[in-house]
């Protein structure tokens, strides 16, 4: 999509500080992300496809599969606020299935926005970043991408891919003040999970050393954090966010 449009919701108010790129931050995770940063004074940016947008971010339209999209977005996100100080990779799909059942469109979907979609975010970010000597990039993974998850082959590979990628970038962009670092959420409280069966919510939650879903506000936290002047030497790390799922993994 190259087309592009920006449309900005209701003002909040305040001093705003640095810029902050949010993708997928119209629901769920995204969304609280970037009320949390709002709420700190910063000025949040998302790309996103249409629909509506939380108070106080503005929006780009641009699809994450297309370079040119993304670049047009990024240059509109300059001249209105200027260069992007903060990026949280969030937006992801998933089709899951069955290995046997997998087909190649199904493994490359999920490729070409939860990876390729990732890289050309961070690829035209650190542009700015790298001038100014300083950048915050943040990576939404996930507990399968270390912990694998029955049917989620594809989605699985592209948040193990995260690791890599935030780690080779640490050490490339590390010197100009520029960390990069992963977060793994697992099961958290979203519309995709409130439709789950009673029964399976259970047996999901037996598995939690910690009983329960995170909330959204528990991963934005930890975002917030390494977007933070105090987590400035912490880069190339994976931080689970997942009740104690994943130990060990």
């Amino acid at each position: 999509m190259t087309e592009m449009q920006a449309t900005t919701s209701a003002a909040t108010g305040g001093t705003p500080g640095r810029v902050v790129l949010v993708t997928g931050a119209t629901r769920g995770i995204g969304k609280t992300i970037a009320e949390t940063f709002i709420a700190a004074g910063d000025t949040v940016a998302t790309l996103y496809r249409g629909g509506d947008l939380p108070d106080g971010v503005h929006g780009y339209v641009a699809d994450v599969t297309d370079s040119a999209a993304i670049d047009a977005a990024f240059t509109a996100i300059e001249k209105d606020h200027g260069p992007v100080e903060v990026l949280v990779a969030n937006a992801g799909i998933t089709r899951d299935t069955l290995l046997m059942r997998m087909t190649d469109d199904d493994f490359d979907a999920v490729l070409d926005v939860n990876l390729r979609g990732v890289f050309r975010c961070i690829r035209r970010a650190s542009t700015g970043m790298i001038r100014k000597r300083t950048g915050r990039i943040i990576l939404i993974g996930s507990v399968v991408g270390l912990y694998g998850g029955a049917g989620q082959v594809n989605y699985s590979a592209t948040k193990a891919a995260l690791v890599g990628m935030a780690r080779s970038i640490t050490r490339e962009l590390g010197a100009r003040s520029i960390t990069a670092n992963v977060v793994a959420p697992g099961f958290v409280e979203t519309e995709m999970t409130a439709v789950l069966p009673e029964d399976t919510q259970k047996q999901y939650k037996s598995a939690i050393p910690a009983g329960r879903f995170a909330s959204t506000g528990e991963i934005a936290g930890v975002v917030h954090f390494l977007a933070s002047d105090a987590a400035s030497y912490i880069s190339g790390a994976v931080i689970p966010v997942d009740g104690g799922l994943g130990m060990g993994h």
